[in-house]
Parts: structure tokens; sequence; C-alpha cells
């Protein structure tokens, strides 16, 4: 019996990515591997396109879509299903994975007229439970690596077929992806390849190897458009394919799962491809990782050694990235009133909020590896987006109306206290007490966005490439074809001790800089960056007041901080007041108040800052000391924001970039987080140790508004 050959390429580009993104990746990879396909009829194939991807190609490229139907139809394509917008499993709701398959599998097979019987799983997070809901939502077969069956203690020599597993009674059908052929496709010699296929059918007859991979490594990653197709591996690869049909057969999971039976059964452990866990690990443990992973490189049990080495859990992504944690937090409260929703009103469609909360689930800004992931503003703003056009979908008629405000308290973050929702029909702003009185989320309802979808820099393993590369120099740089996009990368590695959110209190040494900030070697006097303060809610008809107190200390000494946030019905302000107590008659500090606003990009002229004296006084990158000012404002044209502080006394502005060093598919480069803005003062108490000031925030999307009301009712103002 020939040795079969499963040949399975997943498609994906995330929710929120650039449209010149899907248009390169299509022209570069997907398009040409389908004109190539379609000049080898034998040769067949394994699809799997994310719904993201889907959706586009069915709107921008419906001649692309007819073409695979042509192929679906002469039976050389077998379509993978999935989640719908290639969420990490384990990271949402059971409800919402069963929804997510059951709605994408008949989503594509009204488009291609095939049933869907197996589904690719979002960048191969495997968890044990995961057996049963694949089960219930009508799938039969998946593919993971054989790096999750050796975690399992599976010898590598069993691993040429499909395994059976089982929870409560149903059934899953797992076939392990060939780490071996995901390095020698595309990037080993093509006789490599053959050779490998040479060996398995010596050794195993009837065996099933599988190729399992991103689509995007044939054209779309640096370089790979002239390897594959200019310099022709890819077609060399079929032809060799084709010259091998006596021994080699080209076939389909689905194909083997009817012809074969399975090799036995096995019960797989939370588990990843091998380079997902070891991104999950802490930076510190990542790093000792790669040491000893090098010292054993030249050993001769490496390989055995290797086998028994074990990376960290998909899920500690959360712990690694806070900003990770807080998303998940804010998805499952959005989930959990979608489902409320529907059981208490079965009669209503909630199709467009539930749509939205699939959308926000898209897996590629929950993580970060080798690409930016996480990193990538644009990614995360998206998650927000749909997170918050869904929650915006579901509201009462009460949340929708012009007089409402409103406080509740609740572990919102699901850290096991209570934090405060504080809201009106405009924007929904979370504080923290427990962390500074901070507030960590704030939701602009009309243009969907969260101003503190921030990213903390924080040390990173690859981070020690960098610092190599800058001690060596370039000439001497060991680390091959690492790419800088930028120069002077490592003078930009400093790293954040809080997580850069707003109303953030700090007490710094008199002598502080813009300098000193920017390097995060300024001297922090006090202990409220991060202290608890106790809160009340106050309300009214007229506002709702959320008031925040701690009793901390700065250099020693006792000083009280109160702060009060109020909000007011249909406004676009939220009033700050400050009073500080027990203060000394000659402070030797200076009181600053950070803010950082996420989402409004840099390095453009429609993005910029204005003061009370310049309209335009720099891209919103630009750093910036102002004193004796009373006013700062920052622009987004392009959003149709704009955010302004204006102060009841004179102090001075501090403005600055938070840019992170990240790797990318093109290599290092510095991405602009957010903007920091830090009004600050020199305080002069009163005779009783007292001193305040009022901060006036205006979140004005006026622009926004305008722009809306001038162009056809938008799909995202649809309520339900």
């Amino acid at each position: 019996m020939p040795l079969r050959f499963v040949f399975a390429v997943h498609n994906h580009q995330p929710v929120g990515n650039f449209e010149h993104v899907f248009e390169e990746a299509y022209r570069t990879g997907y398009l040409p591997f389908l004109d190539l396909i379609e000049r080898y009829p034998d040769i067949g194939i394994s699809l799997h396109t994310s719904g993201p991807l889907l959706e586009w190609l069915v709107e921008k490229k419906p001649d692309y879509i007819e073409r695979v139907k042509g192929l679906v139809q002469r039976g050389q394509i077998e379509i993978l299903g999935g989640g719908f917008y290639e969420p990490i499993l384990p990271m949402i709701p059971s409800h919402d994975r069963i929804g997510q398959i059951r709605t994408y599998s008949a989503y594509l097979q009204e488009l291609f007229g095939q049933p869907i019987r197996g589904m690719w799983i979002a960048e191969r997070v495997w968890e044990p439970g995961l057996v049963r809901d694949l089960a219930d939502a009508g799938i039969e077969f998946t593919v993971l690596d054989d790096y999750h069956f050796r975690q399992a203690g599976f010898d590598d020599e069993k691993l040429f077929g499909y395994f059976l597993s089982e929870d409560e009674g149903r059934l899953l059908r797992i076939f392990p992806g060939s780490e071996p052929m995901r390095y020698y496709i595309p990037f080993r010699n093509v006789e490599e390849g053959m050779a490998y296929f040479g060996e398995v059918a010596a050794k195993h007859p009837d065996a099933v190897v599988v190729f399992a991979d991103d689509g995007e490594k044939f054209g779309s990653w640096p370089e790979t458009y002239k390897h594959c197709y200019e310099d022709g591996w890819l077609p060399r690869f079929f032809d060799a394919l084709m010259q091998a049909r006596d021994w080699i057969q080209t076939t389909s999971f689905s194909k083997v799962i009817d012809e074969t039976l399975p090799a036995g059964k096995a019960f797989l452990p939370d588990c990843s491809y091998r380079e997902m866990t070891e991104w999950a690990m802490p930076a510190a443990r990542l790093l000792a990782y790669n040491h000893l992973i090098a010292s054993i490189e030249h050993d001769p049990r490496g390989n055995e050694i290797r086998r028994f080495l074990r990376g960290g859990f998909w899920r500690n992504f959360r712990v690694k990235y806070p900003e990770v944690d807080e998303m998940y937090a804010r998805m499952l409260s959005v989930s959990r009133r979608c489902l409320e929703a529907e059981n208490r009103h079965p009669e209503v469609v909630y199709s467009y909020a539930r749509q939205e909360l699939y959308r926000a689930q898209c897996n590629c800004a929950w993580w970060h590896g080798t690409f930016g992931g996480l990193y990538l503003p644009h990614l995360r703003n998206a998650v927000y987006q749909h997170l918050i056009a869904a929650e915006s979908a579901l509201l009462t008629d009460t949340e929708r109306g012009p007089d409402y405000t409103h406080a509740a308290t609740a572990d919102f973050n699901l850290d096991a206290r209570h934090e405060i929702r504080l809201e009106n029909n405009r924007f929904c702003a979370f504080v923290d007490p427990h962390h500074g009185g901070s507030i960590y989320e704030l939701d602009l309802r009309t243009i969907q966005h969260n101003l503190l979808a921030t990213l903390s820099r924080r040390h990173e393993a690859y981070h020690e490439v960098i610092l190599n590369r800058a001690e060596l120099g370039r000439q001497q740089s060991i680390q091959g074809e690492v790419r800088f996009k930028q120069e002077g990368l490592d003078k930009a590695l400093v790293y954040d001790a809080y997580l850069r959110k707003s109303l953030i209190d700090h007490f710094y040494d008199a002598s502080v800089s813009l300098e000193d900030l920017t390097r995060c070697q300024e001297r922090e006097c006090g202990d409220f960056v991060t202290g608890e303060y106790e809160h009340r809610i106050t309300r009214s008809k007229k506002q709702t007041l959320l008031t925040l107190t701690r009793s901390g200390r700065v250099d020693g000494q006792s000083i009280g901080v109160e702060k009060t946030l109020q909000v007011a019905p249909h406004s676009d302000v939220i009033e700050i007041r400050y009073v500080l107590t027990e203060l000394p008659s000659e402070p030797k500090f200076v009181f600053a108040v950070e803010f950082n606003f996420a989402g409004m990009a840099a390095g453009a002229d429609d993005r910029y800052f204005y003061t009370k004296d310049q309209p335009r006084a720099g891209q919103l990158q630009t750093q910036l000391a102002l004193s004796d000012a009373d006013l700062i404002g920052l622009v987004d044209e392009w959003l149709g924001l704009e955010v302004s502080l204006k102060l009841s006394k004179p102090g001075g502005f501090w403005t600055m970039p938070i840019q992170t060093v990240s790797q990318s598919e093109g290599g290092f480069e510095l991405v602009h987080q957010c903007t920091a803005v830090l009004p600050y003062w020199h305080i002069e108490p009163d005779a009783s140790g007292r001193w305040e000031v009022g901060i006036t925030w205006k979140l004005d999307v006026s622009r926004a508004e305008q722009r809306k009301a001038s162009s056809p009712k938008s799909e995202l103002a649809k309520s339900r």
C-alpha cells in the first residue's frame, strides 16, 4: 500500500489587520498557490481558511472563491472548519467554542457545498476537555502536532496514523502533524523531503504522513515568494510527488479515516506546538531554557534529552502579560451578558452582538511569540472595538437614555477583589482601587474605542539578541540573519515598573526631568502608584461621584490623597479633583498625575498635540516639557477623537511616547504603544498642609459623530 501523504494548508489573517496586509498576502501567497495547485489536479490538499480571511475573500476576491469551489467539486480540496474567527479555544467559554465551530461549519458548507467533518485548531492550543466540545459541535477529526503526542509519552515511530480520543463518551480522531515536514517544506531541498518519505515508507507500511502548517510560508513570509515560485521550490516538490505516485498517495484526512483504522487511543495533555510552549514561559525562564538547549546542541544525547523538556502552559500568557488578562476578563463579561440576554429573551435574535463577540475572540492579539501579536496596537484595538460593539448592541433602553449614569462594584478583572465600573451612555470607565486607584479601561462607545488598550514595556527573552548585537557590533554579530528595522534599538530597551494606565499618582524627587521619565530613571518618592485606595460611591440624579482615598507615605512622611471622579449624564467629560493633605510646609517633591492614551497613532500629521498657544504642538510621539500651562490636547482626526486636560491651577506638562522593542516578520522594530501625558505641579500647600487642583478630562468624539451623521447608517450603529 502506498504511503499516504496529507498536505494541509492553514491560511489566516486576523481581525483588525490592515487592508494592505490582506492584499499583499493574497498577491504573494494565496493566489499563486491556487494558480499552482490547479496545474496539479492529482495532488489533493486539505484547506483551512480562517473566517476573517474568508469573509474578506468573499467580498474582495469572489473569483478566488469560485475557483476554490471548482477544486472542491472535483474532489481535489477538502475544506476544514474551525472556530469562525480563529479563537484560542481554551480561552473562550464552552458555549462560545461550540457556537463558533457550528456557525463556521454551516457557513462553509453553504459556501462550498461540502459537509465539514474536520477542523483546524488555532495555534494548535489543546486541552483535554476540547474533545467533548468538538464532538458536540459535530467535528469528527482534527490535527495537532507530533509534539503533543510526544508530551503524552508516545514514541515518534508510532506517529504515522491517527488516534482516537474520548471524553464522556464522545469520540474525536486526532492526526499528528509531522514536525520534520514543517521544516522540510519549503525550507530544505526537495530531495531531502523525498528521502524522509522514503525512510518512513521503508519502516512503516501503510504509514500516514501529515504536513499541516501556515499557507503564508508559501509566498507571504519574507523571501518565500522568490523561493517558492520564482526559484521553483513548490513546483519541484509537486513534480517529485507526481513522479512518486507509485509509492506516495496524496490524500485527505477524511479519506484516511474512511479507508483505515485508528492506530490506537491517545489522551493528550495541555499543549501547543513546541515554539508556542516556549513563548508562554516567563522571559527569565525562557532565557534559561534557551541556554540549556544551546548547551546540549552537540551532545549525542541532545535529541533524547529534549524529548523530556517541556515549555510553559498557554493560559499563562495571561500571567506573563496582564493586558491579555484584562482582555480576557472583559471578553468573558460580554460573553456572559450575551448569553443572559439570549436566555432572557429567546424570541430576540442577537446575531449581531454574538458575531461581534466572536470577532473579538480572534486569537492573534492574545499572545506574543516570534511575531507581533499582542504587541501590535491595531490588533488590540480591534479586540476592544468588537467587544464594545457587542456590549453596545446589548444595552438596555435605560442604559441608552440621555439621563443614564451608573457606578457598580464587582470583580471585573477576576483578581478576587472588587473594581468599579463608572459609566454614562457615552463612555464606560473601569477603576481599580487596589492598584493606585487607576483607570485601566476607558471605552468610548460612539467610536468603539478603548482609550486605555495600552501595553507596558517589559523584558523579553529576545532582547538578548539586540544587546548582543550592540555589544559585538554589526560585523561581529553572532545572530546570523536577524534583521533590525531601526538602528539604536538597544538604547530603547527600557522597562516599566507598573502598568501604563491613567490617573496614576506620582510623587517625584524635585529634580526630576523629562529625560529621567523617558529612560525610566526617575525617583519615585511615594507609595501611591500601585497602592491600595479606599473608595465610596455617591449618586444623585445629576451626577455620579467616585471618591478614592489613600493615606500613604512620601519619603517616609505620611500624606493623604483624595481624588474624586464626577460623571454627569450624556457628558463627554470626567471631572477630576485632587485634595492632598498633611503636606509639609515646603514640599521637596513634584506631584504628577499620569494619563496614557492608546490607539491614537504616532507619526502622522493628522494626529497631533495642541496647547493654548500652539494649535499644533507636534505629532503624538513628540516629547514636550511645558511649564506654566493649564491646557493640553491630543487630536486624532482619523479616529475623530479629541482628548484634552484642563487644569484649574497652572502647572507643567510632560509628554512622551511609550514604545516597545519587539519582533515582527520584517525584523526587530520600535512600536508606538501609547502616548503618556503627565500634568505636574510644584505644590504650595496652605497653612493647614492642604492643596487641591481640578482636572477637566474631555473626551470629544464630535468629529466622528459628524462624519457618521453625514454617511449612510453604519452596520455598527445597529443595536440588535
